[in-house]
This record gives C-alpha cells, structure tokens and sequence, in this order.
C-alpha cells in the first residue's frame, strides 16, 4: 500500500513548520518579536523553537512596535534576513512610520542602492472574541502603500509555503496570518512546492460566476461554493493571495469567462480592497460583464465582542450563497 502524499495539519502548525524551515536553511534568519520566545508567542506559532535554535535567534523583544520593526528593518538592510512579527495587526498601527517612511520607501529615496529585505508577519483578521482593539482586517491600509509587498495567507498551502518565498525577495514584504484559522485542520502535500508571490490562485474552478476574495474569505467562498454546487450554480474561486503588486490578469481572465463577479472580503466597505477590485475590472473588462459586479464586505463597526455579533459583522457562507443567488437570479 502506497504512502499517503498528504498529512492533516493545522495553520498553526503550518506556520511554525515554514519558520523552523526556514531557520534551519539560512543563518541569517532569525525570528525577533513581543513574546516569541520564552512564552512560545501569543498564538503558540513560534512555541519550542527558542530551545532548538537560542535565544541570538529568536528575540523576546520589549513592547515597543516602532522600536523593534526599526531594529529589523536596520538588520535588513546590513545583510541579515529578519522576520518580525507584530502580534496582532491592531498593533501594527505603532510602526506604520517605520514600515512606510523607511521600509517602504529607501530602495528608492537612495536610488536603488539600498534594499530592505524585512519580512513582517502580523496576526490578522476577525474572529475569536477578541474585540473592537485586537481583531480587525486592516491588509487594505498596507495594499495601499508602493514599495512593499502584502501577502495574505488565506490557505494551509499558503501557510506552509509563503514564509520562504517572502525571504527571498529583496523587498520589504508585510505577511497577514488569520488568527480564527489557527485550530483549523486541512490536508496539504507532504511535500512543499515551491509558491511563488507574485500570483493569485483559482481555488476552484467554475463557470457561472467569479468569487474573488483573499484572508479568511477564501475557506468561506470555497464552503459557500459547494452549497451553491448543490444547486446547481457553478462558481469559481479566486484566491487573491498578493494584495500588492496585485495580479489583475487572473480575475480579470475569470470574469472574461464567468461574465458574473462578486468581491468578499471581511475589510470594512467603504474605500476598502473590493473597491480596488471592482475599478480594475470596470475598466479593462467592462464588456466582459452581463451584470454589475456586486462586494459583500464588513459592517462598518467597530469590532463587536459579543460571538453572534462579531459573526454578523462580516460576511458568512450564508451571506455570500445569498448574494451568489440574487446576482444570478434571472
């Protein structure tokens, strides 16, 4: 009997594997954030590696966000492979001036002669109770901002293989993990493949109408299109993957073939990422489209605490199989 070629594993677990890998295979990596080491960080991801690979190599660091994205984007800059990891994206609103004013911007204020290649994780996205200043979908605010690059690791796959692409762009490079997936167990490939960061994925592939989503939305979109599956709407799924530099060839190539599309994301409506999405295929596949394209985003509200009410605030598979059938409905 032939060995499987996949295993059960959960997101935490395929996080904590890419960063060991990826230890393990450079010397200059190291990992450097709040409670990282001795606590095993605020999600357990990096739990256990400070006693294989030391403290020189996993840094507790104080709680100063601006201080330590700095040291990180120094250590870049002189020739070391920093991963940095901001607990919870809330809190990366304290080094928006180091990863804007400098990360962002010195490869091109020194005319080319200085790279930063910084990797920054954050936790990120809605979920767990965590409430109105911890749990929030901010990856619009970074997509915004030349000179970096914004990855959102909406998959097991992805969460296992994306930490080593990132290391080895010369870029400036701002990673989204989802903190309601962490416990979430899905089948991946035993072995890695090699994943690139420049493209976005069809999760699945469809004819009736192009879901495109990124983060958390992309195990919703795929639930909700197997519901839709069942009576018989076939939708496809698109994982964006790379918020900046957006790939736009991949949707804009499921609209020209479904005619239909609908953006979800959990960011906030109003000049959030569905809004960049809709424009770009407004403009280049206009006539592509048999009706217009429909978002389904978050509440604008602060983050409730309240379970039934933070689920309601974004949207959920049944949101996302309703506004499929009214888009769809002749």
């Amino acid at each position: 009997m032939e060995a499987s070629n996949t295993i059960k594993i959960t997101y935490r677990e395929a996080l904590k594997q890419s960063l060991r890998e990826a230890l393990q295979k450079d010397d200059r990596v190291f990992l450097m954030g709040e409670d990282v080491g001795r606590y095993g960080g605020a999600f357990a991801v990096s739990k256990g590696l400070l006693e294989e690979f030391g403290e020189e190599r996993i840094m507790d660091v104080p709680l100063s966000e601006s201080g330590f994205v700095g040291a990180g984007i120094g250590a870049a800059m002189a020739g070391m492979k920093p991963i940095v990891e901001v607990m919870t994206i809330n809190f990366g609103l304290l080094p928006m001036d180091q990863i804007i004013n400098n990360a962002a911007t010195l490869l091109h204020m020194s005319g080319g002669q200085l790279n930063v290649p910084v990797v920054i994780r954050m936790g990120c996205g809605i979920g767990r109770q965590l409430a109105a200043q911890h749990s929030h979908s901010w990856e619009p605010f970074y997509a915004h901002v030349p000179g970096l690059v914004v990855l959102s690791v909406g998959t097991h796959e992805d969460a296992r293989g994306m930490l080593a692409a990132a290391l080895e762009s010369p870029d400036p490079v701002i990673i989204f993990e989802y903190t309601s997936m962490l416990n979430m167990e899905m089948e991946i490939a035993k072995d890695v493949p090699e994943l690139g960061i420049s493209k976005a994925k069809v999760r699945r592939e469809g004819n009736d109408i192009s879901i495109i989503t990124y983060g958390t939305g992309v195990h919703k979109c795929m639930e909700a299109a197997a519901e839709l599956a069942r009576g018989g709407i076939d939708a496809e799924v698109i994982d964006l993957r790379v918020l900046r530099p957006l790939d736009e060839e991949t949707f804009l190539a499921s609209v020209a073939k479904t005619h239909q599309a609908l953006v979800v994301e959990d960011a906030w409506c109003s000049v959030g990422f569905s809004a960049e999405i809709i424009s770009r295929i407004m403009e280049k596949a206009f006539y592509e489209l048999d009706a217009p394209v429909k978002r389904l985003c978050g509440v604008e509200v602060p983050i409730p605490y309240p379970l039934h009410l933070e689920e309601a605030s974004v949207p959920q598979v049944k949101d996302i199989v309703n506004s499929v059938q009214k888009t769809l409905k002749p």
